[in-house]
């Protein structure tokens, strides 16, 4: 053999070393976990994270699983930092568990934003994309989703309280600082609680009424009890939800998995939360007038409290955007309304 031949055979045989050394570290698979802290059963689980977690996996050709965990690895509020911190590498939860860390997203809660949520929670991660994406807040974890509840309501077991006289000294379950100015400024006694724990607070009088979203009273089975519906028109409130996954691992997933994750999450995974809350909230009506429930809506004076908590709490979180890095916070709350008045059905 010739020292050229020679020199040729080797080095063809040390690339196919080289080849056959990285072949399997980018071929190699990723698993994922997910802490969720609703019971396996859930709509949320069953209806917009198992079939995300299949599209994850089909989008990415099977490089890229998550793990659903048998159950959750903290509490509701800590979901965020299991993420941050890589406890769990993907979680879900409430913003305003941690409501002085978001305040960037009070406005999507505050009253009358809109009770269309699928609207609404592409509107929410669009207006993350534009404004707050890069907000100091949000560091530590990669946002693949937004969501919202598509607006609460008032709920009371044996009567309408859709007055002030009514509502007046009336303990009222709630969740966060503005449903409890909320109820303040309607002359209503707040009573923190999770909205789990409604069905107990009741049996022992410990509130005489609860704030939820439609879906909530049926699917915290509290239709047997909550047979009276305020309904305030596009919402009381409502709630900011996000889907995250921690930085560190995603910046471990190739360009091309990322790429590939994010076609399946982002607005679709967004689009996703809010038509399974709109079908849960519309079937969980039905059956509700089905079974002979009372819905009305607040009279002109409750209305008026309402848009007036609105109205100051919008120029209160402008004067204030500054001091949590949003600089043009009315400009963002445009933005977002612009953009729900458009996705709107």
């Amino acid at each position: 053999m010739t020292p050229r031949i020679r020199i040729h055979c080797l080095g063809a045989a040390l690339a196919a070393t080289l080849l056959g050394a990285t072949a399997p570290a980018q071929a190699q698979n990723t698993t994922l976990t997910l802490s969720s802290w609703v019971p396996p059963t859930h709509y949320v689980v069953t209806d917009i994270l198992q079939p995300w977690i299949e599209d994850v996996k089909k989008a990415t050709q099977g490089r890229v699983t998550i793990n659903l965990l048998p159950k959750p690895v903290g509490a509701p509020a800590q979901h965020w930092e299991l993420a941050r911190k890589g406890v769990a590498d993907i979680t879900w939860g409430n913003f305003t568990y941690e409501p002085e860390r978001f305040k960037h997203v009070w406005f999507a809660e505050l009253p009358l934003m809109g009770d269309q949520c699928e609207a609404s929670s592409v509107a929410l991660w669009r207006t993350y994309q534009k404004f707050l994406a890069e907000n100091e807040a949000f560091k530590g974890v990669t946002l693949l989703g937004a969501g919202m509840l598509g607006g609460g309501h008032i709920h009371h077991p044996s009567r309408l309280v859709n007055t002030l006289d009514g509502l007046k000294g009336q303990k009222v379950r709630m969740g966060g600082p503005i449903q409890k100015r909320l109820l303040e400024e309607m002359g209503a006694i707040p009573v923190s609680g999770p909205g789990t724990r409604a069905y107990e607070m009741l049996e022992g009088g410990v509130i005489d009424a609860s704030l939820h979203p439609m879906e909530s009273v049926v699917n915290f089975r509290l239709d047997g009890k909550l047979k009276y519906h305020t309904v305030v028109p596009q919402g009381l409130y409502d709630a900011a939800f996000f889907i995250a996954i921690n930085d560190n691992k995603w910046r471990r997933l190739s360009a091309a998995d990322q790429q590939a994750i994010m076609k399946v999450s982002g607005e679709a995974l967004s689009r996703r939360w809010g038509q399974q809350f709109d079908k849960q909230s519309r079937d969980a009506v039905v059956k509700m007038r089905a079974d002979g429930h009372v819905f009305a809506e607040p009279n002109k004076d409750l209305m008026n409290v309402v848009r007036k908590v609105r109205g100051d709490m919008l120029q209160e979180l402008n004067a204030d955007g500054a001091k949590f890095g949003v600089a043009d916070h009315n400009a963002m709350v445009r933005f977002y309304e612009q953009q729900y008045q458009a996705l709107k059905k």
